[in-house]
């Protein structure tokens, strides 16, 4: 369902869009509204005991980014399955980073099924080196800014206990700052602050009641803002028609240019627009005339994806492209039991003993929520994203080529460097 209950959580991650400065931060920059990321005054931060691990950046391996890809993709599908015909974005690196910080409390089976699906089988350890070199990597400045901030609740209760190595673990590669509090309606305030410092209020908040069985909240956030390498001008905006999924007809505003950097598959073609600076990339896939878009998606992979990005025909392409924006939100447990990850939705075998114990009983994800927003307009591109998890106890000149986004499309979000989709999605409906 495109609308979903919000419901009670032990975990969240939040991904969003706008800021910059650290990459890896517990503590970001602070906002547009001047509010920091800072503890509040109900909520006591803490430091783990002991070294922990001190990661060291690291070369990346062809073979996890195409294992990135290879999930990034099937989560898409997926997602996109479960709201046919809407509107759907989501962000693959907010799920990939909240779920593998979960991960990191798991063992068992339910930590072989996490590894199998985030990262093709390769351990935690591996999983947190790859995720810590790849954030690392990603690059924050001027025109392109993108920042990463992790912190974790715990419940000031004695009937709960959180394993030292878990914390050290979490701190050590993806920064994490550590808050021990009442969770109490002064807690559900905190979070909720923090979420839209956080998100510069794009999301305003990810939770409105605390579960008596909530014991532990985990926040991922990333905020990331762009602009176009060569924005849109007053006189390259015309009104169009767009046909949507249903055949509806929309008067919609259009944005044309010409860009040069054409792609193509057997089924689509697109182009990729820059921005600022070059680091990041708004690439679309149009199917072609008689493939439907529910087709197309679904015949997607994470390797043809990579393989399309990477074979860019340099070429003047006609593009024209609708402004658009909008929200999106999913509960992910049907898809990501559908990709593998099973025991830990189930209270009776989830093993998560390596994240802490509780008096209650044994500790399970009860939902793994996604909410994002896109907004694509004549200056560039804002993206925002939240994934909430619930712990509960129990080249050569030639004609010009043209691409009219005036019917369903793919768009995608990438990272340059390792042409990986920072967010992917299917605009169905413009007005």
């Amino acid at each position: 369902m495109k609308k979903c209950i919000c419901m009670l959580l032990v975990l969240v991650f939040i991904f969003t869009a706008c800021e910059e400065e650290n990459i890896i931060s517990g503590q970001p920059e602070p906002t547009g509204s001047g509010q920091t990321s800072q503890a509040h005054d109900n909520s006591k931060q803490l430091e783990p005991t002991g070294s922990g691990q001190t990661p060291q950046a690291r070369d990346i391996s062809v073979h996890e980014i195409a294992d990135t890809a290879e999930f990034s993709v099937e989560l898409f599908k997926k997602a996109y399955e479960e709201t046919q015909g809407e509107n759907t974005l989501i962000s693959p690196l907010s799920v990939l980073l909240a779920l593998s910080m979960t991960a990191n409390g798991a063992d068992g089976v339910t930590l072989s099924e996490m590894e199998s699906v985030l990262g093709g089988g390769a351990d935690i350890t591996k999983l947190n080196e790859f995720l810590f070199s790849y954030v690392q990597e990603l690059y924050s400045g001027e025109g392109s800014k993108l920042g990463i901030a992790n912190s974790i609740w715990m419940k000031d209760n004695n009937s709960f206990s959180v394993k030292e190595e878990f914390l050290q673990t979490n701190k050590a590669y993806y920064g994490a700052d550590i808050f021990k509090s009442a969770f109490d309606d002064s807690t559900l305030t905190d979070i909720n602050n923090w979420v839209n410092n956080n998100t510069d209020g794009l999301i305003e908040e990810i939770i409105d009641e605390i579960s008596e069985d909530a014991v532990m909240f985990l926040i991922n956030a990333i905020i990331f803002d762009a602009e176009w390498e060569r924005v849109y001008y007053e006189n390259n905006i015309h009104s169009r028609d767009f046909t949507a999924y249903n055949g509806e007809i929309q008067s919609v505003q259009m944005m044309y240019a010409s860009e040069w950097q054409f792609i193509s598959d057997k089924k689509a073609t697109g182009f990729i627009k820059p921005y600022k600076g070059n680091h990041y990339s708004f690439a679309a896939l149009l199917p072609n005339e008689g493939v439907s878009i529910d087709d197309y998606v679904g015949s997607l992979t994470g390797g043809e994806l990579i393989k399309t990005l990477e074979n860019v025909q340099q070429t003047e392409v006609r593009t024209v492209l609708p402004k658009f924006s909008f929200d999106y939100d999913l509960s992910m447990n049907g898809v990501l039991e559908a990709m593998g990850i099973e025991q830990a939705f189930m209270p009776d075998k989830a093993d998560l003993s390596k994240l802490g114990l509780s008096e209650k009983g044994d500790l399970f994800i009860s939902e793994v929520k996604h909410k994002t927003f896109i907004e694509v307009d004549e200056l560039g591109t804002k993206a925002g994203a939240v994934t909430m998890v619930e712990i509960k106890a129990n080249g050569v000149f030639s004609e010009p080529k043209a691409v009219i986004l005036d019917r369903p499309f793919v768009f995608m979000l990438i990272d340059n460097n390792q042409n990986l989709p920072i967010f992917i999605g299917v605009v169905n409906s413009v007005g």
